[in-house]
């Protein structure tokens, strides 16, 4: 017999936990997903970047040709022009009709004459490519520049093919040409009455004729079958006022459409050799670009995998002296900079975690000591021992707290500007008047601490007043420490050009000369025999150059040569750019 199992309840807790756990999975997805497509930009020929760079030209370059389809203005020039020029010619053919073919009778009655008017018609339109007509006024054909007397019989005219070689670009440009063309019909928009070529035809079939009965003259554009402009102008044939007859002359728009496929066949001509050069531009600047701009991402994510290590994994294009030259040292200069903030951090820990070992190492010992030590005086100074070691592990964390989130307090907080030497006095004051020092009968203990204004300023200076009073607080203590109790601390304030320089001055013992540099080290103690062990985190003199170095200035320290040449005290110079 099976057994029944119960499923346990999941808790908020657990569903938490796989909501977490689900999220890291989704984002360590998605960081992987985001590599493998940077990985696989990388290996196209055509990055993204020069793709857009193409884009862009080309599309510039674009422009004016298809502009090129559009040349409505130009083409309504030429048929202008053709429509003057035979107007021009039609006015010729009509005066000459109106004084060769019309006679006068013995009534003196004036009639058109048909054979001259003929011959007229004929012998003007053959030294030209213009077909003309002559409409008599009750409308029928009278002659017919393509007819052969009057028979009805036309005169069919077959180009034919030239005899030299086709050259062998035509078949690849003939049919652009006309896909453009088309494709300009189409974006022009326009078109033009059909023309149609009657065997027998009248006035009627022309409005432009029935005008030119009627005095005026008139003219039309059309296109045949195969879309090609046909022009026509019809002129009366007239006698003083009375007007005989209509003369129309039409010509083709071959001429026409050749210009246009000229001036098409020009700009498909200078848009090729533009396209080979704007691509060849484009591909040579995106390189410019791309590659430069590939190189540091690799090496950026090469330093990401390497936490910084290797500060010179960015490659050096500043001699570019571009925006890409300014990327590159900006990278070097913050991978340099990462590089020596994780060393930093990591000198830092490891120090850290050595100073914090000895008072555990301590309160371990006397702790497990006490619990085998029976007598109570034992205990008392095992008791005390504990004390002191736990007083010293929060002293730590606390100047360890202090200095690890000082570096970033400065980044943030907006300066301002300090008078230093008003700063000082005061700061003096406060010493003097919390320990008495130089009241009679006040009690005061330790050494007397002056403050010494040199030269009249301005001693102003940019920074965060509380940090900068850190810097002397330490200072002055740190003096104080080493100071004999008789002994005096110099406070003292100078101006040298763009600087403000502040001294503190104490009459201890000195410092070794091997040690100058080492005492600004982190957790670095060297106190005085008097001094309790462990009274001090190390950590004062460290921060005060942390401080002083974010200001912009800087901090060293000095002994004060004594008469005999053996140090007489120690000098520390705080150095700050003068606001």
């Amino acid at each position: 017999m099976g057994s029944l199992t119960a499923e346990r309840p999941v808790s908020r807790e657990e569903e938490t936990r796989a909501a977490k756990k689900a999220a890291r999975v989704e984002k360590r997805d998605g960081k992987n997903r985001s590599r493998a497509a940077r990985r696989l930009r990388r290996r196209q020929r055509l990055s993204p970047l020069t793709r857009k760079i193409l884009a862009v030209n080309l599309l510039a370059l674009l422009i004016p040709v298809v502009g090129m389809l559009y040349l409505g203005p130009y083409r309504e020039s030429l048929i202008a022009q053709e429509i003057d020029a035979l107007r021009e010619q039609g006015e010729i053919f009509s005066g000459a009709l109106g004084e060769g073919a019309i006679g006068l009778l013995d009534n003196g009655q004036e009639v058109l004459n048909i054979v001259p008017a003929r011959d007229l018609v004929r012998r003007l339109s053959a030294a030209s490519e213009v077909r003309a007509r002559f409409f008599l006024a009750d409308g029928s054909l009278a002659v017919d520049s393509r007819q052969l007397g009057s028979t009805g019989q036309q005169i069919l005219v077959e180009e034919l093919e030239d005899p030299i070689a086709e050259d062998p670009i035509q078949p690849v440009v003939n049919p652009v040409l006309s896909w453009l063309d088309s494709l300009s019909h189409w974006i022009e928009n326009r078109d033009y009455p059909l023309y149609r070529d009657h065997l027998n035809p009248t006035v009627t079939d022309y409005p432009e004729s029935v005008r030119a009965l009627q005095g005026e003259s008139a003219f039309a554009v059309r296109r045949d079958d195969n879309r090609n402009l046909v022009l026509t102008v019809a002129l009366p044939v007239q006698r003083y006022v009375h007007v005989f007859g209509s003369l129309m002359l039409s010509r083709d728009g071959g001429r026409i459409d050749e210009a246009m496929r000229d001036v098409r066949l020009t700009i498909l001509a200078v848009f090729a050799g533009a396209l080979v050069i704007t691509t060849l531009v484009s591909l040579y600047f995106a390189s410019t670009i791309a590659r430069p701009l590939h190189r540091l991402a690799e090496a950026a994510e090469k330093v990401r995998h390497s936490v910084g290590r290797d500060p010179d994994t960015i490659p050096d294009l500043t001699g570019r002296r571009d925006e890409i030259g300014d990327l590159s040292a900006v990278l070097r200069e913050m991978t340099s900079a990462l590089t020596m903030r994780i060393t930093a951090i990591e000198r830092f820990a490891a120090d850290v975690s050595h100073e914090i070992k000895n008072p555990l190492t301590s309160l371990k010992s006397a702790i497990e000591t006490v619990q085998r030590v029976k007598d109570p005086n034992h205990q008392r100074e095992l008791l005390r021992i504990v004390k002191e070691d736990v007083e010293r592990l929060d002293r730590l964390i606390t100047d360890i707290s202090d200095a690890s989130r000082l570096d970033a307090e400065l980044g943030r907080v907006q300066t301002e500007e300090i008078d230093l030497a008003d700063m000082l006095e005061m700061l003096v004051g406060m010493h003097r008047t919390a320990r008495g020092d130089g009241v009679p009968d006040a009690g005061g203990q330790g050494p007397v601490v002056r403050f010494v204004r040199s030269g009249n300023g301005p001693f102003r200076v940019g920074g965060m007043e509380s940090r900068l009073v850190q810097i002397f607080q330490n200072l002055i203590g740190n003096a104080e420490s080493f100071s004999p109790r008789d002994g005096t601390i110099t406070v003292t304030i100078a101006r040298e050009g763009a600087w403000i320089v502040a001294t503190c001055e104490d009459d201890g013992p000195g410092i070794p000369a091997a040690k100058l540099e080492e005492i600004f080290n982190r957790f670095y103690t060297e106190r005085p025999q008097h001094e309790k062990f462990g009274a001090h985190s190390g950590l004062g003199l460290s921060i005060c150059k942390q401080i002083a170095e974010a200001h912009g200035g800087a901090i060293h320290a000095e002994n004060r040569p004594g008469p005999d040449g053996n140090p007489k005290g120690a000098r520390f110079v705080v150095r700050l750019p003068a606001a």
